[in-house]
């Protein structure tokens, strides 16, 4: 399942509902969020400087990872970003891959 990296960080009405209910329930709420779309959180940590919390979660697909970050995006109470994680062997394969097949000319060329 592919895995992603989630950098959040609240806004002020984010920041007093996580002051309202705490970590470990946010933590829960996210939990539960990366379930309801056939996924799982690996691990949650709150941080502090430009990001306020960060996730690494397995999802299904981009299409699942894109619905979560519009959900939480909708809410207006988080900021977040996304990154699609690859394994060394998936960057094997594309380096294979751009040996064996990609045909690129750079600009100027």
């Amino acid at each position: 399942m592919p895995k992603y990296l989630i950098q959040a960080s609240y806004t002020t009405e984010g920041v007093q509902g996580l002051l309202s209910d705490g970590g470990s329930a946010r933590a829960a709420a996210a939990t539960a969020a990366g379930e309801s779309l056939g996924g799982s959180v690996e691990s949650i940590y709150f941080a502090f400087g430009s990001d306020d919390v960060i996730v690494v979660a397995d999802l299904p697909s981009n299409a699942a990872a894109a619905a979560l970050s519009l959900a939480v995006s909708a809410s207006g109470a988080v900021n977040a970003r996304v990154t699609v994680l690859l394994t060394p062997e998936e960057i094997d394969t594309a380096a294979a891959t751009v040996r064996d097949s990609v045909s690129y000319n750079p600009p100027g060329t």
